[in-house]
C-alpha cells in the first residue's frame, strides 16, 4: 500500500498538535491544521518550503498564502509561467498553478517557526510520497537548508555529497533534479541575503530545465 501524501487529521507530533489546538482556540477563523500541498501532484516542478507560517498558510490553508514569504514566491512563479496570477490571497481566490506544486517539509505550524529534528523526521514520509509521485522529468526547488536536507534524506542520498548552497544543483539517486535557494522569508529579503534577481535566476533555470 502506497504511503499517503497528506493527512489533514495527522497528530503524530504531540507538540505540534497541541500548539495547533492552542492557535485554533486563539484564532477560530484560522485553518490551524496540517496544510495540504497545493497544485498538480503530477507537476514537473515541486517547490518545497519549511513549514506553514502563523498568519500565512496556517491561517489560509494554502502554502505561502497570506504571509510575506509568499509575495516574492508567487510573483516569481507567475513571471516564469508557473502560476495564473502574481498574488495568492486566499485558498479560494481562483489562483491556479501551472505544471507546479508547492509543499512544505513540515506540514504543521511549529512554535517560533522552528520544528525539531524529530518533527521533521516524522513528517518526512509525506514528502517522500510526493517525490515518488513526480514524473520522471521533474525539478525540485528547496527553499532553505532544512527543506534541502529533508529532500536529500527522502532519496537515500548522502548529505555530504549534496551540500546546500544557493543556486546549487544536485542530481539525486532517484532522478530528482534538485535546485537550492535561500528561503524567501522576510528576514532573508530584508537583509538582502536573497534579492529578487537572485530568486528569479533560480526559476529561470527551472524554466529552462523543464522546457528542454
Amino acid at each position: 500500500m502506497n504511503a499517503p501524501i497528506f493527512d489533514l487529521d495527522c497528530r503524530r507530533c504531540e507538540r505540534l498538535s497541541g500548539f495547533l489546538d492552542e492557535v485554533g482556540s486563539q484564532y477560530p477563523d484560522y485553518h490551524a491544521r496540517p496544510v495540504a500541498p497545493f497544485g498538480d501532484p503530477q507537476a514537473r516542478l515541486l517547490v518545497v518550503g519549511l513549514a506553514p507560517g502563523m498568519h500565512g498558510a496556517n491561517a489560509t490553508g494554502r502554502p505561502f498564502t497570506g504571509d510575506h514569504a509568499g509575495i516574492l514566491l508567487y510573483q516569481t512563479l507567475h513571471r516564469y509561467g508557473f502560476a495564473s496570477r502574481p498574488e495568492s490571497v486566499s485558498a479560494d481566490d481562483g489562483l491556479t498553478l501551472i505544471d507546479c506544486r508547492i509543499t512544505n517539509a513540515v506540514k504543521c505550524l511549529p512554535p517560533q517557526n522552528k520544528p525539531t529534528g524529530a518533527e521533521i523526521n516524522a513528517c518526512r514520509d509525506y514528502l517522500a510520497a510526493e517525490l515518488a509521485a513526480l514524473p520522471a522529468d521533474n525539478v525540485v526547488v528547496a527553499l532553505g537548508s532544512i527543506a534541502h536536507r529533508s529532500i536529500v534524506a527522502c532519496t537515500g542520498a548522502r548529505q555530504k555529497d549534496h551540500v546546500f548552497a544557493h543556486g546549487a544543483e544536485h542530481r539525486l539517486a532517484n532522478g530528482v533534479r534538485l535546485i537550492d535557494s535561500y528561503h524567501c522569508s522576510r528576514y532573508n529579503t530584508q537583509t538582502r541575503r536573497l534579492t529578487e534577481p537572485m530568486f528569479q535566476e533560480i526559476f529561470a533555470r527551472v524554466r529552462a530545465l523543464i522546457d528542454e
